[in-house]
């Protein structure tokens, strides 16, 4: 059965950290004292589950600091997550456990090892490694410090980015040209008559692409470009300072070559290399678009240069002009539940799925949604997961999956079903219509449950491999494959309905939305790359002395000014929440993605054969395998860069 969410407080929060350390601390004597001769039962197997133990541990505490309701329990959750950060930095710190994993890796029994156990053996030796065990007595000390102190920052980045409140203040003229219901919904402003333009994502993204006024748009993109800075810019450059010193001690030239080591790309250079062979046709693709988005602001008597607060209210001027597509009115066929429903009756069909909602079960909040997957085959359990959907206070403020419970098999050998869940910041519904979702915000939860179906279609025996603990950089292209389905005229047409009259969406305006899907792709991806290269500016070199003057010089990739006075990398949670020079995974991992659905593509987008070979060979090892090799297996042939870049517009059609 699912966790009892509704009963949790920051004393159950507190307690589920407490258990799960006082069991590992137990599991971690009984690995250290062995006396007798090592083996994988009593050396490995209780190293591995003390990680299953506080991987659930989790899921029953420092979650609850991403989405409780209740302020104190915010606050218990970021703590507990704090504590059974360093705690599993002082397991893989203590001497006593490298030299039991060491001894059982000589022998005879390691050395026969294969499939899974090869692997944790392999994974632990390396976990070993990258704490510094094989650094003199003082630098690994130094080390383990560093990155407890680490773990602090990353928990109180997060906490400043989530508690932050700050909005436009407007009034009922400055909304001119944007829709009633999007007024309606606006909270009251501190005088008569005024409103609010909070920093929320459906706040924030309506009015930069709708509003008419450039001068508001800028001031709005100001603020959003500067929450959380006074309180997490001293944070993120003590990150990087600790980041590097730690390099320097394994004798690395950056945190990025160090950081690396567990990534396919497995150096920086690679990932150069990457951009290098992309940005010449995305540069002259977005000149091309930034010339034409010129156009519309000297219409509207503005002189160049476009400007960030320019960008996304061009975009949607085109899409009403040249496409005939008025994103907030095609919203009106995207109803929320329309959407979840379409989604599910995709991958149900493609992958062999079943889904029951479980009315009544314990959640953290009346608006959660808990879910039953089970396999269409056999009917068996494979995994539960939740849906957190829309804004509130205190809430993580972006769109995201996180796991609850990691598929393993427990101490006696029984494999435990995993648990997730996505959570996002779509508009609420009102009491007159529900939610309406953009297509971009369609595209956000295809991408968001591709990261649900990776963490709940597992089959792996041990925690460490469970779903998204594969290559770093390989971890988005579950995601990424599955925004290609929204952008199928017949997918699309198969569940978008108007939310008044029930009439599913007209064929024209479904292939009008098709036709966009490369619109600005250019800028788009440009602004891409320069988030990677920012981010392994600050992690392949010493750390910038003047971070401003690194994204005032960075600017350029995108081919759009720096906005003056901002400071966007202090609510850039990616750089703080494991994507530290790693952001580039996102660009990179899309080939993988892109290349997968080729098949699809080729034979059919609902293809049941397709998808199940896609879920055993891709889903169901998890990181148990090299994503290289389940690549080539489910590719028949090494991955490649053609259906990526034909994604792009780069390319032709096949057969071009």
């Amino acid at each position: 059965m699912p966790y009892d969410y509704s009963a949790v407080g920051p004393g159950s929060v507190t307690g589920a950290a407490d258990e799960a350390i006082d069991r590992c601390r137990t599991l971690a004597a009984q690995a250290a004292g062995v006396s007798g001769p090592r083996t994988f039962a009593n050396t490995m197997a209780p190293l591995e589950e003390a990680g299953r133990l506080l991987a659930i541990a989790y899921g029953k505490g420092p979650f609850l600091g991403q989405v409780s309701p209740d302020e104190e329990t915010r606050r218990a959750a970021r703590q507990a997550e704090e504590r059974l950060g360093k705690w599993s930095l002082e397991m893989i710190s203590r001497r006593d456990l490298f030299r039991a994993v060491s001894e059982y890796a000589a022998t005879e029994e390691a050395a026969g090892l294969e499939g899974e156990r090869a692997r944790v053996l392999e994974h632990a030796r390396r976990d070993f490694r990258m704490a510094g065990h094989e650094l003199s007595d003082e630098d690994r000390e130094e080390v383990r410090r560093k990155r407890s102190r680490l773990v602090e920052i990353g928990v109180a980045f997060a906490a400043n980015l989530a508690e932050y409140d700050d909005a436009l203040q407007v009034t009922a003229s400055d909304l001119e040209g944007l829709p009633s219901d999007y007024v309606d919904r606006l909270a009251a402003g501190d005088s008569p008559g005024s409103y609010r333009i909070t920093m929320d994502y459906p706040d924030v993204i309506p009015f930069m692409e709708n509003s008419p006024r450039r001068d508001l748009r800028e001031a709005l993109s100001f603020k959003f470009g500067n929450r959380a800075r006074e309180s997490n810019t001293p944070l993120l450059e003590e990150a990087l300072r600790l980041r590097a010193e730690i390099a320097d001690r394994f004798g690395a030239p950056s945190w990025a070559h160090h950081a690396m080591r567990e990534k396919m790309a497995a150096r920086p250079e690679a990932v150069e290399e990457f951009y290098g062979s992309l940005l010449g046709p995305l540069t002259e693709a977005g000149r091309r678009e930034r010339k034409k988005m010129e156009a519309l602001l000297a219409d509207q008597g503005h002189n160049p240069p476009v400007s960030p607060w320019d960008r996304a209210w061009c975009h949607t001027r085109q899409l009403k002009r040249e496409y005939g597509v008025d994103p907030l009115q095609a919203a009106a066929y995207f109803p929320l539940q329309a959407v979840v429903e379409g989604l599910f009756e995709i991958t149900q069909t493609v992958f062999g799925l079943r889904y029951r909602i479980l009315p009544g079960a314990p959640v953290w909040h009346p608006e959660v949604r808990a879910w039953e997957m089970t396999d269409a085959a056999d009917g068996r359990l494979l995994a539960h997961f939740y849906m957190d959907l829309h804004p509130r206070s205190g809430k993580f403020g972006h769109a995201a999956v996180f796991p609850l419970i990691p598929c393993a098999r427990d101490r006696d050998g029984v494999r435990r079903r995993p648990a997730c869940a996505i959570v996002a910041n779509f508009t609420r519904p009102s009491p007159d219509r529900p939610s309406l979702l953009l297509h971009d915000e369609v595209v956000t939860l295809f991408h968001e449950f591709g990261h649900v179906l990776h963490m709940s279609l597992a089959e792996t025996d041990y925690a460490r491999f469970a779903s998204a603990n594969t290559e770093p950089d390989f971890v988005e292209a579950p995601s990424q494959i599955m925004e290609n389905w929204c952008w199928e005229p017949s997918v699309l047409g198969s569940f978008a309905r108007h939310y008044q009259t029930g009439r599913p969406i007209p064929g024209e305006l479904v292939e009008r939305l098709a036709a966009v899907k490369n619109l600005n792709a250019g800028l788009h991806n440009l602004r891409q790359i320069m988030l990677g290269q920012i981010d392994l500016d600050l992690h392949a070199a010493p750390p910038p002395a003047d971070c401003v003057d690194l994204l005032r010089r960075r600017a350029s990739t995108s081919l759009l000014p720096f906005q003056e006075g901002t400071f966007f990398l202090a609510s850039f949670g990616h750089l703080l929440g494991g994507y530290d020079a790693g952001y580039y995974g996102y660009l990179w991992s899309q080939v993988f993605g892109h290349d997968m659905f080729s098949r699809f593509a080729a034979e059919g987008v609902l293809s049941a054969k397709v998808g199940m070979e896609y879920r055993r060979k891709v889903l169901e090892p998890g990181g148990s395998r090299d994503a290289d090799l389940m690549l080539r297996d489910f590719l028949g042939r090494p991955p490649g860069q053609e259906a990526f870049l034909r994604n792009l517009g780069l390319r032709g059609e096949q057969g071009d």
